[in-house]
């Protein structure tokens, strides 16, 4: 695979993976050069060409979440788009919610708002010591009340892979639905959502399947589409001689015009991760954390959050330096070496108060993407103990 120059070493794909697959590149400046069409906005050649391309990368979507039916996936502009559709769309006063507090706020701020304005209940189960649900706890907290589970596939300040088949299966037997963040799993781990107890999910386009920031995709189960309301109505370029929003998926909830350079990059990226194998880039995701984690135990001072084995995560390693800021760490690592990382709270504040890392200002992480190579994680782990020897 393709790596980086030394110069910069990108290390931050939780946040938004990069590089991308030059055929992503291609696709969106030839998308900006020859088409500039609006989805479903027309029947010229142009614009048909366009739609086959979407319908096209809908349906690679679908194989990749391993849903049966590519209508099921709706285009969200961004994973917090996504999972903001679900609940809003679904709750109503009166529900109760359990949810962890390993969640990213695209889950904790709806939930806020939903509970302070909304007449929503809303729990949080609590994390062992690696970051996983309390399956036990989270047993408790089920009731007949329960109207919904919202968990986090994995951890974006842990990479911890939460067990959201068991979740699945204990929120079903209590008749509650399920919606799962995958944010941090699609493109990464292999997922089968056919086989799954989930009802809804949601992730980015622009992170573990490499497309443009500005993509974001939403699995809605059959029958859903009777229960989430659609947030944002208006044009379809279908039914339009109604002023009533279609019933009809995937139109229902796709209102206004489509990214249309962002779904043409995200089909080419999809296109690329099925020539790769989810598999194959999952292989070389765990040996690059793998050979991180390891560096890392090794450097006197250095902590890392989460479970020692890189089978339990995807490859997103929090760590701190003892007696020194993970803001400070970022920014020399940054500055004195090209890294690139991430430094604070990752927008997850209750599993840094579970870690015990709210008081340090967070974690720094490092978060590995299918350019990366062993060359960066070497580099990577010896800056760190350049920093942690002259603590």
């Amino acid at each position: 695979m393709t790596g980086l120059t030394q110069s910069r070493t990108y290390l931050d794909n939780a946040a938004t993976s990069w590089p991308k697959p030059e055929a992503v590149y291609a696709a969106v400046d030839r998308y900006q050069r020859e088409s500039g069409a609006a989805v479903g906005r027309g029947a010229t050649r142009v614009a048909t060409e366009l739609s086959a391309t979407v319908g096209r990368c809908r349906e690679r979507a679908a194989r990749l979440l391993g849903a049966e039916s590519a209508e099921r996936v709706v285009f969200t502009f961004n994973g917090t788009d996504g999972l903001n559709l679900a609940l809003n769309g679904l709750l109503q006063p009166g529900d109760r919610v359990v949810t962890t507090l390993a969640e990213h706020n695209s889950v904790l701020r709806p939930l806020w708002a939903q509970r302070e304005f909304g007449g929503v209940e809303v729990d949080y189960g609590p994390l062992n010591a690696d970051g996983i649900i309390d399956l036990n706890a989270l047993r408790d907290r089920l009731t007949s009340e329960t109207t919904l589970v919202v968990i986090t596939h994995a951890s974006n300040v842990t990479g911890m892979i939460q067990p959201i088949a068991d979740v699945g299966e204990m929120a079903h037997e209590a008749g509650a639905l399920v919606l799962v963040d995958a944010a941090q799993t699609a493109g990464h781990l292999p997922i089968d959502i056919e086989s799954l107890p989930i009802d809804l999910l949601a992730c980015s386009g622009h992170k573990g399947l490499l497309g443009p920031l500005g993509t974001g995709l939403l699995y809605l189960c059959p029958g859903m589409e009777e229960l989430v309301f659609p947030m944002r109505l208006g044009g379809t370029g279908s039914q339009s001689e109604t002023d009533e929003q279609p019933a009809t998926m995937p139109d229902r909830y796709e209102s206004g015009n489509h990214n249309a350079p962002g779904i043409v990059g995200l089909d080419a990226a999809l296109g690329w991760i099925e020539e790769q194998g989810v598999a194959s880039l999952r292989e070389h995701e765990q040996g690059l954390t793998s050979q991180l984690m390891e560096g890392l135990r090794k450097i006197n001072g250095v902590t890392i959050y989460g479970s020692a084995s890189p089978e339990e995560r995807v490859g997103v390693v929090s760590f701190n330096i003892d007696g020194i800021a993970p803001q400070e760490v970022a920014t020399i690592l940054d500055q004195n070496f090209g890294i690139e990382v991430r430094a604070g709270f990752h927008c997850a504040p209750r599993i840094h108060e579970s870690l015990g890392t709210m008081g340090l200002g967070g974690t720094v992480r490092k978060s590995v993407g299918p350019f990366n190579t062993t060359e960066h994680i070497e580099a990577a782990i010896g800056a760190v103990r350049e920093i942690a020897d002259a603590m």
